[in-house]
């Protein structure tokens, strides 16, 4: 039984970054040899067994062959004839198509170790155009490591051209889709993710709400970067900064959306764009079956940056209205996420990074004093329904206006 440490694991090493996984191929057996040996048979759409003490995945090596449209449509061959080389041909990018022997030796028949020193995700073969989920897997791979310098092949980015115009990437079905955003989200430049589908075209098939961003004018007294979408990809950047949560990086993402619908004749102005992109973020997070978690700040986030970003200008009771809609009062965790979005925003157009944000600061007191206002003496003297929710809002309007008058007090003393 010879087995091999491939993939993932043997990339990771070699980077000399931490191996979250070990996956392990198989050559010279078969299904019946690998349950004889203690192997419990996992695998649907090919030979795949758990080690009986690791529980690590081990699959026997094996070619595909293309037979369908799509990334459903292949025919697997996996049997003692198939050699490691055959295997490692059919994976993704070369630096994930190199194993490792037991005794630790490199087994590197596609240049994959020359690729991780030149920081480079090129293709392994031709085959690579018959599964269009390789199209998401490398632009999730440049996001995370576009911060070590990689960069996509030409010669696979031309490959991937094809495959999009061809329409191989509209047979992805969505829920592979947001799995592959929501991971891409998690590494450390997102943004990576977007510009590789962009230049190979697949953006706007598969986020056409997003592609349309890029080319619309914002006002350059607000937006150096002028382009909405560079501005995204920017606000995008900040909130990898200031969040490891990709709820928060979403919110980032969608929270302009609007200003892709804004008729050219009202450019480089968009007016009423937080509304105007409700209707595009729903159709994307139903198009995705995106979770409710990230649909619900999203909304919030476009509703309402805007306020956000005018805090120290709001009346009080207007603070107070934007904390019901936010949830604040009732959920009690919903305004934090809220305020890293719209930092994000606010930071995302270029000198203005690491400008302060006191909007954030302000409305975090804010919406502590306001949910500090106590309910029960309220009903102790009788207040019920309506009448309560009228008595218990004047309170926290009160709470706020205070709370406001010692926070401006304190900048001005800075």
């Amino acid at each position: 039984m010879k087995t091999y440490l491939v993939g993932g694991a043997v990339r990771d090493m070699l980077l000399g970054r931490p191996v979250e996984e070990r996956d392990w191929v198989v050559v010279g057996e078969t299904p019946e040899s690998m349950i004889a040996r203690g192997f419990k048979p996992v695998g649907k759409d090919f030979p795949v067994f758990l080690h009986p003490e690791t529980h690590e995945e081990y699959a026997l090596a094996r070619t595909e062959r293309k037979t369908a449209p799509g990334y459903r449509g292949f025919v697997v061959h996996a049997a003692p004839d198939v050699t490691l080389e055959q295997d490692l041909l059919r994976r993704d990018l070369t630096i994930n198509a190199m194993a490792m022997d037991e005794e630790g030796r490199l087994v590197d028949p596609y240049g994959g170790a020359r690729d991780l020193e030149q920081r480079i995700l090129r293709h392994v073969s031709p085959a690579f155009s018959e599964d269009p989920v390789r199209i998401l897997r490398v632009a999730r791979f440049a996001a995370r490591y576009a911060h070590l310098g990689f960069r996509v092949a030409a010669e696979t980015l031309e490959l991937m051209r094809g495959m999009v115009a061809a329409g191989e990437v509209d047979a992805l079905v969505p829920e592979r889709v947001w799995a592959e955003l929501a991971r891409a989200l998690c590494e450390p430049t997102p943004r990576a993710f977007f510009e590789v589908l962009r230049e190979c075209g697949a953006l706007a098939r598969l986020f056409p709400e997003i592609d349309r961003l890029f080319g619309v004018p914002q006002p350059p007294e607000h937006h150096p970067e002028v382009d909405t979408g560079i501005h995204t990809l920017l606000v995008l950047d900040q909130a990898v900064r200031l969040s490891p949560d990709p709820v928060v990086r979403f919110a980032a993402l969608t929270h302009d959306l609007g200003k892709g619908l804004t008729p050219q004749d009202l450019w480089p102005r968009h007016f009423g764009h937080e509304k105007a992109g409700l209707a595009a973020l729903e159709s994307l997070c139903e198009r995705l079956k995106v979770p409710n978690a990230y649909r619900k700040l999203a909304e919030k986030v476009m509703r309402y940056h805007g306020h956000c970003h005018r805090a120290l200008e709001l009346r009080p009771a207007t603070v107070v209205d934007l904390f019901y809609r936010l949830d604040v009062f009732r959920t009690g965790q919903a305004l934090d996420p809220f305020l890293l979005a719209c930092e994000a925003d606010a930071k995302g157009r270029p000198g203005f990074e690491n400008r302060p944000y006191p909007q954030a600061e302000w409305l975090r007191q804010a919406g502590d004093a306001a949910s500090a206002v106590p309910v029960q003496p309220l009903l102790e003297q009788g207040f019920k329904g309506e009448t309560l929710g009228r008595e218990l809002r004047r309170l926290r309007i009160e709470a706020v206006k205070s709370c406001r008058q010692q926070f401006m007090e304190g900048r001005s003393a800075v």
